[in-house]
């Protein structure tokens, strides 16, 4: 059984829309995109431009929905799709739960939203090392031994695998809790190539905003499994999938939980979607039973060979 896994802010890099597959499905998604858009997406992906949330937002979901979409027309159909934060709206599309054009706008919007609440000075960083418990620990005890000024404390945004923390808030608040989660243990505590305080109650307004919008988008129940980036379960319904979309920067994304479920529905075969292999990394270590591939990993169109095969593999054993 094969998961579709797409990677959120954070895994880009320059030029990585002109690294995907050369071939028609991808070509087309992306003059596609350009079309709802009005705009040249292909352009997106320059370092210049990746400086931009909105870009490397609206370029990650192009890149996971030109990688479903070559999968497909190889006849290697997914059974499970799972995004981490943007990367949950090409899942959406994967499972046909919302219309790539839809999906597209409404990633734009989530963007703009996120920059315009927080233009500058806020971002995100990676806590490896440390458990979840530890990190919200050393969080409560900045709060409570500290007068905490507007913007001064963190919050947990995504718990990636039980060592693996994400936090966000603002550029000194999140160099302070590097220095205090490296003292007490943490292995790395690095910042992420992303520029807004993502997935905490900082971003409630933007939430709300973007839930009134994605209230004139049609959803429907979804033709594969959609496993949701707040809760970690299946969802079933087009109206669960809406809300898990509208409200994920606003809530902690538990990434290893999403993870676990496809798992444990039967998942064995794991494919990311480029532009890394973050997401992979992740499952090798916590699933080595399950083939893990990465497609941006492999030269030209060589991946759809590979997974075909990992998936015959599987099916026969």
């Amino acid at each position: 059984m094969l998961a579709l896994l797409y990677p959120g802010q954070g895994t880009q890099s320059a030029g990585f829309l002109h690294r995907l597959p050369p071939h028609p499905v991808v070509a087309t998604t992306i003059e596609e995109a350009s079309d709802a858009l009005s705009l040249d997406v292909g352009a997106l992906d320059s370092s210049d431009a990746l400086k931009s949330s909105v870009a490397v937002q609206i370029s990650l979901v192009v890149a996971g929905v030109a990688i479903h979409r070559r999968l497909a027309d190889a006849g290697i159909e997914a059974q499970w799709h799972a995004g981490l934060s943007v990367g949950a709206y090409a899942a959406a599309v994967g499972c046909g739960s919302v219309a790539f054009a839809d999906a597209l706008r409404m990633v734009k919007m989530r963007a703009e939203l996120m920059e315009r609440a927080y233009p500058s000075g806020y971002g995100l960083s990676a806590i490896e090392g440390l458990t979840e418990a530890q990190v919200e620990a050393l969080i409560e005890a900045a709060i409570d031994t500290a007068a905490q000024a507007a913007g001064s404390r963190v919050y947990v945004a995504n718990v990636n695998a039980p060592r693996q923390i994400v936090v966000a808030g603002a550029d000194a608040a999140l160099e302070e809790f590097n220095e205090r989660a490296s003292a007490a243990g943490a292995h790395r505590a690095k910042r992420l190539a992303v520029s807004v305080p993502s997935h905490c109650e900082l971003l409630n307004a933007a939430s709300d905003a973007l839930r009134d919008y994605a209230a004139t988008i049609s959803f429907r129940a979804p033709q594969q499994g959609y496993v949701g980036n707040r809760r970690a379960r299946a969802l079933h319904r087009g109206e669960d999938i809406r809300e898990d979309l509208a409200t994920n920067m606003r809530y902690t994304v538990r990434w290893f939980d999403a993870l676990t479920t496809i798992v444990e529905r039967g998942a064995t075969v794991l494919v990311e979607a480029p532009p890394g292999q973050v997401l992979t990394d992740i499952a090798r270590a916590a699933y080595p039973d399950v083939a893990a591939l990465a497609a941006a990993s492999f030269a030209g169109d060589r991946f759809v060979e590979v997974v075909a095969r990992r998936v015959g593999e599987r099916a026969r054993q």
